[in-house]
C-alpha cells in the first residue's frame, strides 16, 4: 500500500512538471491547418517536391466549392453542310442536293405535261452540262476553302501546369534560397506561367511579412499580403487569441529551403504553389503579463506548402496554406 502511494505521488509530480513546461505553440498563421483556395486545383494535391516529398494535407477550409473545374472549351458551332453533307432534306442539301432536286422537279413537270418522267430533261441537256461544270468548280473551291480553314485555325491547348520536380533535381541547401526544384521549363503557351528569381524573392518576402504582420495583429498589413479569404481566417484566429487574453508572438523567421511545385494560369489570374521549410520562434504569450504559456524561446522548424495568386501584372498574395 505504501509503495502504491509513492508511485501515485511520483506520477502526480511528473504530470505537474509536464503541465508547467510550455509546449510547442504551433499557432503561427494558419495554426497548423490547411485552408484557402487554389483556383480549380483547390481540392487537388500539389505536386511533391524535394522540400515536401510527401503529399500535402488536403484543404480543410475554403470558400471554393468542390466540383468547380476550369472553364471547358466552347463547343464548335455546327457548320452548314458542303456540297453533299448539309443535314436534313431529302438529298442532303448543298449545291448538288439542290441540283438533284431540280432534276426531279423537271421530271415531275414532264409527267404533268404528258412527256414522261424524263421528258422534261431533253431541253435542259445543255443547261445540265453547264450546271455540272459549275458544280465541279464549286466542289474544288469548297475543298480548298475547307483546307485553308483547318490550316488557319489555332490548335486548342488545355491548361498547362508546371510538372512536378524531377528526382534528378539538385537539393537546395543554401539558407534563404527559394528556387524552382527542377520542373519542366516554361514555354510560350498561353496557360503557362514563367516563375523567375524576382518571383521567388517575392515569395520569401511574403513569408516574413505575413508572419510579422500576424504577430503584430496588424490586419491592415495582412490585407496587402493575403487574399480576402485568408484575411478572414487570420482575423478569426486573432480574435480567438484575444478572447483568451493571448497574443501569438513570432520572431526570427528564416527560410531554410524551398522549391516550386506548380505554376499555372486561369483566365487573368496566375497561381504558384511553393513548398517551404523554415524556422521561427513561435510563442503564445499572455497579453497582460507577457508570460509565455505555449512555445519555447528556441526556434522550431516547419514545412508548409503555400499557394500565391496574382492578377495579371499584379503583386503575389497568399491564397492558401497546406501542411506538408
Amino acid at each position: 500500500m505504501i509503495r502504491f502511494h509513492r508511485v501515485l505521488a511520483a506520477l502526480s509530480a511528473g504530470a505537474l512538471v509536464l503541465a508547467l513546461v510550455a509546449g510547442a505553440a504551433d499557432a503561427r498563421p494558419g495554426g497548423g491547418s490547411s485552408a484557402g483556395s487554389r483556383g480549380t486545383r483547390t481540392f487537388s494535391a500539389p505536386a511533391p517536391t524535394r522540400t515536401a516529398p510527401s503529399t500535402a494535407a488536403p484543404i480543410e477550409r475554403s470558400m471554393t466549392q468542390p466540383g468547380i473545374t476550369a472553364p471547358a472549351r466552347a463547343a464548335a458551332p455546327a457548320t452548314a453542310g458542303g456540297l453533299f453533307n448539309r443535314p436534313g432534306g431529302l438529298f442532303g442539301g448543298g449545291f448538288l442536293g439542290g441540283l438533284a432536286a431540280g432534276f426531279l422537279g423537271a421530271g415531275l413537270l414532264g409527267l404533268l405535261f404528258g412527256s414522261g418522267l424524263f421528258g422534261g430533261l431533253g431541253g435542259l441537256a445543255s443547261i445540265a452540262g453547264l450546271l455540272l461544270q459549275i458544280a465541279l468548280v464549286v466542289l474544288v473551291a469548297r475543298l480548298i476553302w475547307t483546307w485553308w480553314q483547318r490550316r488557319s485555325a489555332p490548335a486548342y491547348a488545355g491548361p498547362a501546369y508546371r510538372e512536378a520536380p524531377t528526382r534528378d533535381a539538385p537539393l537546395l541547401r543554401e539558407a534563404g534560397d527559394l528556387q524552382a526544384g527542377g520542373g519542366s521549363p516554361s514555354g510560350a503557351g498561353s496557360d503557362e506561367v514563367s516563375i523567375g528569381p524576382a518571383d521567388f524573392d517575392a515569395f520569401e518576402r511574403r513569408l516574413g511579412d505575413i508572419q510579422a504582420a500576424y504577430s503584430n495583429e496588424d490586419l491592415a498589413a495582412l490585407r496587402s499580403h493575403v487574399t480576402p479569404e485568408m484575411l478572414s481566417y487570420f482575423s478569426e484566429d486573432l480574435a480567438r487569441n484575444a478572447s483568451r487574453g493571448l497574443v501569438n508572438r513570432i520572431s526570427d523567421v528564416k527560410l531554410a529551403q524551398g522549391d516550386l511545385a506548380e505554376a499555372w494560369r486561369e483566365g487573368d489570374t496566375d497561381y504558384a504553389t511553393v513548398a517551404m521549410r523554415f524556422s521561427l520562434v513561435d510563442q503564445m504569450v499572455e497579453r497582460a503579463s507577457g508570460r509565455v504559456v505555449e512555445g519555447e524561446e528556441r526556434a522550431q522548424e516547419a514545412t508548409e506548402v503555400w499557394t500565391f495568386r496574382r492578377a495579371r501584372g499584379g503583386e503575389w498574395m497568399l491564397s492558401a496554406i497546406q501542411q506538408a
